[in-house]
């Protein structure tokens, strides 16, 4: 389950003189002109996508889920698939019992690959958007998440130099090995292929 892309793959990019172009993306509210955009990127942007038969409003709703279903709580992991908005999902995954930070970073990063890669797959104007941002380094510019996010706006003057990101920006990387996953095998996930094998708990 070993990233891709990380801090780490990213920083020896830069090093080694490589030109590297960002995207940016931070939010969830769409333009009402607009049917794809950069908001789309975002875990909680309702759009959604089933796994083994189960219906996901956005993939915050999945990830939240996962959380709940890790550490074996199935009263949460219930309310969770149930509740409509992505802030319960998330209040609700504060909630989870038996938590273990450990556990779930090890998990995590695969968690969300695997829910945006279903998102992007089943949404395919999303997928093509996606696809269109190329060779892009990806970053949600949140400047209050240091998970997910880089922890600076895309206006920082620090933005552009990974090397004073204050977030792992996972997010991102996240979505470029979805990039990665589509260009690959195209929008349509073969019956054959258990992407969530990986998520052996």
């Amino acid at each position: 389950m070993e990233a891709k892309y990380s801090l780490e793959w990213l920083k020896i990019k830069e090093e080694s003189n490589t030109s590297i172009k960002f995207l940016f993306f931070w939010g969830h509210t769409q333009n009402h002109k607009e049917e794809v955009g950069n908001f789309c990127f975002s875990q909680w942007y309702e759009s959604s996508f089933t796994i083994k038969g189960i219906t996901y409003l956005t993939t915050e709703h999945w990830m939240m889920a996962e959380k709940a279903r890790l550490f074996g709580d199935e009263i949460v992991y219930q309310q969770i698939i149930n509740c409509q908005k992505p802030g319960e999902a998330k209040d609700l995954g504060r909630q989870v019992k038996n938590f273990d930070e450990e556990v779930w970073k090890k998990y995590r990063y695969e968690i969300v690959k695997i829910g945006n890669i279903y998102k992007f797959t089943e949404h395919k104007k999303m997928g093509e958007y996606l696809l269109n941002t190329q060779s892009r380094v990806l970053v949600e510019a949140s400047p209050v998440d240091t998970i997910w996010g880089i922890g600076l706006t895309k206006d920082s003057d620090s933005s552009r130099n990974v090397h004073f990101w204050r977030g792992l920006n996972l997010l991102g990387f996240a979505l470029m090995e979805t990039r990665d996953f589509i260009k690959d095998n195209g929008f349509e996930i073969p019956p054959s292929l258990d992407l969530t094998s990986s998520l052996n708990y």
